[in-house]
């Protein structure tokens, strides 16, 4: 039983290989994505290594790696290199399907909302958050948010599920300010837009 008022951080993630990842369960594998990332970006941001030729030397070198264990367990009676079977199953297909069409729904439900629906309040939401990801975009390129994205779920999850209480406390404050504020802008903003009177509408 945990402590009143907090939940499973844990079962939150899903409660599988993934939590434990995220949550340091299994520190070496945590650790590990955090070296290799951390190495990665070093060798693309700082030394100027281009990603497609790296992919493609790991590829080339992992091929040869291959085709030479192959040849010489032919010839020295050895076994063959341990690959698998290597193809995707109907099943993570028609999953991954159904996954993307409930996200596509959702934005083409925004979609219609906005330009059938005429509404104002999620349109101006839609047009902040764009701006938002445009301007952190410009600020750093595909890589290294991708690397400040690794940072982040390595980070955030634990210290989450370590001080829980005291986040939601300040989490808790800073969305009622937010919300004030908010509502003071959408106000501000619909109080400038005139519409037409039902007078108006009469004599027109």
């Amino acid at each position: 039983m945990g402590e009143p008022g907090r939940f499973s951080v844990h079962l939150v993630l899903g409660g599988g290989a993934v939590a434990d990842f995220l949550l340091w369960k299994k520190w070496y594998q945590s650790v590990t994505l955090l070296v290799v990332s951390t190495v990665l970006w070093f060798l693309f941001e700082r030394t100027g290594y281009n990603l497609l030729s790296f992919i493609s030397n790991v590829l080339f070198l992992l091929a040869l790696i291959l085709f030479l264990w192959a040849k010489s367990a032919s010839l020295l009676n050895r076994p063959l290199p341990p690959v698998p079977n290597l193809e995707i199953s109907e099943e993570i297909v028609v999953k991954a399907a159904d996954e993307l069409r409930v996200w596509v729904n959702y934005a083409l439900s925004i979609g219609h909302d906005i330009a059938i629906g005429g509404n104002l309040r999620l349109f101006s939401q839609l047009a902040i958050g764009l701006w938002v990801i445009s301007y952190i975009g410009s600020l750093f390129n595909f890589l290294t948010l991708f690397y400040i994205g690794v940072l982040l779920s390595l980070s955030l999850p634990i210290l989450y599920a370590n001080y829980q209480n005291l986040i939601d406390d300040k989490l808790n404050a800073a969305y009622k300010i937010a919300q004030i504020q908010y509502r003071m802008i959408d106000e501000k903003v619909l109080s400038r837009i005139q519409l037409p009177s039902k007078k108006e509408k009469k004599t027109q």
